[in-house]
């Protein structure tokens, strides 16, 4: 079989891919032996939100608010995990196989391994195709530790049908925050163990507010390295925490097996190596996505897959070079974009309580910026609503919008959204306010200008 272009893996990254390619008149062949739609719908961003938002309404239930008694939620699991499922399959049609061979590609529910440099087999047929593009994601890490055995993954917790009594989470990254705030809220204890703080990729300090209020609401964080584990349960020299249910939340390793060495791309444990084109050292061959090795989130495959769509449908050069926000969806949210201070960094913070908005709704949390010679390199918040907020953050670092452009943006009062701008005011006052030019040009003015 020949084709214009052959995509692996019909996850977020591929299936944005092929369609785009095939509405634009391309000859598509997707291969994908699982099921279509990939981590994302299945068991990463859908599911695990849908959970989120049924453990907010036991929050709420629980928590009551000023002059409004807190009840305890009366928490029917198995609903909950149906309304889980029925997000999942509302949201399926979009994904499925029925509808991209509706757009004219060419689906094949099959592994793909290459055979040679611009030749794929899947399925029992050949394909040879000019481009190809390589998003078959990643899988969760499991490590080889003696003992462990029954465990859940990102993958596998969806399947449950009774509440766990006490869950132990081994993991510190987005995933294990998430589940832990989930399920805790939902009525489980809930064990956290890792190696290091929590989130330890985050901005330090908003990720150790956002750790202390998950401590708050009862979820337990130990420091500790396992070295053995048993049925929900994890042990480390003269300590170790047993529960009824494991969860691995370590992390998730591309996806790799797939001959790339036949194909003469070059690849490490991390991914697959590519250019800032996302090419691999193939010139026919792109990688996307998580198995790409530039990170691992939803929004960032469907942008690397218009980057590849320009090279490879229109012959168009595209370099893959825009900020990527990412959040951490417990409540509150922690939404970033950009870099991380450096030394030499000027950072700018306001806290939400000190806003007006912030009284009103007892709001926790805080807006940080990074500015470097002059310029916004890196936002941090956390509080209410900081994913939906962060994607205003990400448009003024994408377009370089100047810092003067940004303090001078007319914003609603009162909202939780004015924090970066009263940050953004701690940088420009002592400018305004201490500068003794200022101060002189002013009093000129006052005595000069009728």
């Amino acid at each position: 079989m020949k084709t214009d272009l052959c995509i692996l893996g019909a996850g977020s990254a591929g299936l944005s891919l092929a369609a785009g390619a095939a509405q634009m008149g391309a000859r598509v062949v997707l291969l994908e032996p699982g099921e279509m739609g990939g981590d994302c719908l299945n068991t990463g961003c859908v599911p695990s939100k849908a959970l989120l938002h049924a453990a907010s309404a036991a929050a709420a239930q629980r928590r009551g608010g000023p002059g409004v008694a807190g009840v305890t939620p009366q928490v029917d699991f198995a609903a909950v995990m149906a309304h889980v499922r029925a997000s999942v399959t509302t949201i399926a049609p979009h994904d499925s196989q029925e509808r991209f061979e509706s757009l004219g590609v060419r689906v094949i529910r099959a592994r793909g391994r290459f055979t040679g440099p611009d030749t794929i087999e899947a399925g029992g047929e050949t394909i040879r195709a000019r481009r190809f593009a390589i998003a078959t994601g990643a899988r969760p890490l499991v490590p080889d530790l003696p003992g462990l055995e029954g465990y859940l993954t990102s993958e596998t917790i969806w399947s449950l049908e009774t509440l766990p009594s006490h869950l132990v989470i081994w993991g510190a990254g987005a995933m294990a925050a998430e589940l832990a705030h989930a399920f805790r809220r939902l009525g489980s204890e809930v064990t956290i163990v890792t190696r290091s703080r929590l989130l330890r990729s985050e901005e330090p300090e908003a990720a150790q507010r956002l750790s202390d209020m998950l401590t708050a609401e009862g979820v337990r964080i130990l420091t500790a390295t396992p070295e053995s584990a048993g049925p929900g349960a994890l042990y480390w020299p003269g300590g170790g925490v047993e529960g009824s249910h494991l969860l691995l939340a370590l992390g998730r390793r591309p996806s790799l097996d797939l001959g790339l060495d036949l194909a003469g791309v070059a690849h490490t444990p991390e991914g697959i190596t590519t250019n800032e084109s996302l090419r691999t050292t193939n010139r026919r061959i792109f990688a996307m996505g998580d198995v790409a090795g530039r990170g691992q989130l939803t929004h960032l495959a469907g942008y690397h897959a218009g980057i590849v769509l320009r090279q490879a449908v229109l012959g168009l050069p595209a370099r893959a070079s825009a900020p990527i926000p990412r959040t951490v969806w417990t409540e509150p949210e922690l939404a970033q974009v950009g870099d991380l201070a450096q030394p030499g960094d000027l950072v700018h913070s306001f806290d939400l309580a000190a806003l007006d908005r912030g009284v009103t709704d007892q709001a926790q949390g805080l807006a940080r910026l990074v500015i470097r010679k002059g310029r916004l390199v890196g936002v941090t918040l956390l509080g209410p609503g900081a994913g939906e907020q962060i994607g205003l953050w990400t448009l003024a670092l994408a377009t370089k919008t100047r810092l003067s452009t940004l303090a001078g943006v007319v914003l609603p009062y009162p909202s939780l959204s004015e924090a970066g701008k009263r940050a953004l005011g701690t940088y420009f006052s002592p400018r305004l306010f201490d500068s003794a030019i200022v101060k002189l040009i002013v009093k000129a003015v006052q005595r000069l200008v009728p």
